[in-house]
């Protein structure tokens, strides 16, 4: 006689979660609360999304040498989640990413021999970084049709590993773009340094809104001031000094409350990912901008992921 034990542990694990036996009971509730998580993780890939982020998820190394989940998508897809939207991200990864911090993001991924991995080291006079590897570039066709339709389309390059051409297939979407990945150049060692972008006049025109880096073109406002001229809304991040807007032939400059920083890293992605879904939102280029000073601003107080915004600061932000 086979035990009631033995009988259930020789069914598939498919069919002991629809047959578990009354001793699995507990067992039973846990596997099934698990993949009903994981299905929601992964599974609605199946359904539309209100935020497409096209770009880099990326492993980045921290001065401590550990690795933590980073690069545009990770942060602009997390604050976009935080502040209600449904977010699909499509990019390009190595084997064995752990995606957890994306709970409740739907993640496309093209496969490719390994992961941007990016090493960030900050300095008195600033950040240094080194690309220690570089994923494959990311293929329009990897997007799942079903997200296709989204309303709001970012671009977020890391090393220039997202085609600019990709936006000709979103003429109805809101599209916005962190050109950071297109002003990268680095040499043997890996050290990035920052390149000129000859697809600048012909993209700015294109999309509604590009974000960018005072640190990007290393500090020099000739070439934004000549891409503000090409540009609907061009916004230049300046860490503690807040963000300059160029938009309706006005340039605006918004400053950035004194916080004590911690973590400096992704506070330009969390505040593209603000600026964007609030700007869709409300068509006001300058409330957003504030809106999204006030959050990354309070993101920097605590390091990684742990910076994305309460509720409480959400509620409180202006704009």
């Amino acid at each position: 006689m086979i035990r009631p034990a033995r009988w259930w542990k020789r069914l598939s694990p498919a069919r002991q979660l629809q047959c578990p036996h009354p001793v699995k009971a507990p067992h039973y509730r846990f596997l099934k609360g698990l993949v009903n998580s994981l299905s929601a993780r992964v599974g609605s890939k199946e359904h539309p999304v209100d935020y497409l982020l096209l770009g880099t998820i990326s492993q980045d190394i921290t001065q401590s040498g550990e690795r933590a989940l980073g690069g545009t998508a990770t942060f602009s897809g997390c604050m976009a989640h935080a502040l209600g939207m449904g977010v699909g991200i499509v990019a390009a990864l190595g084997p064995g990413v752990d995606l957890s911090p994306l709970e409740g993001i739907a993640v496309a991924s093209q496969p490719s021999p390994v992961s941007t991995t990016y090493e960030n080291r900050y300095t008195p006079s600033g950040r240094v970084q080194y690309l220690r590897q570089r994923a494959d570039r990311l293929c329009f066709e990897s997007v799942p049709a079903h997200w296709l339709a989204a309303p709001l389309v970012h671009l977020g390059p890391l090393a220039d590993d997202v085609d600019p051409a990709v936006i000709a297939h979103f003429p109805a979407a809101f599209i916005g773009i962190t050109a950071q990945g297109w002003l990268r150049q680095w040499d043997d060692s890996g050290r990035v340094s920052w390149a000129d972008w000859p697809q600048a006049r012909q993209m700015l025109p294109q999309v509604d809104a590009a974000v960018l880096s005072i640190e990007d073109v290393d500090g020099d406002w000739a070439y934004l001031e000549k891409w503000a001229s090409w540009a609907r809304v061009l916004v230049v991040t300046q860490a503690e000094k807040g963000a300059t807007v160029y938009a309706r032939s006005e340039k605006r400059q918004f400053p950035a409350p004194s916080v004590r920083v911690v973590d400096p890293t992704g506070a330009g992605d969390l505040f593209a990912g603000a600026f964007f879904v609030r700007y869709r939102q409300s068509g006001n280029p300058w409330s957003a901008a504030r809106f999204a000073i006030s959050l990354a601003s309070a993101s920097v107080t605590r390091p990684g992921l742990a910076g994305l915004p309460t509720r409480a600061e959400i509620a409180a932000a202006p704009g």
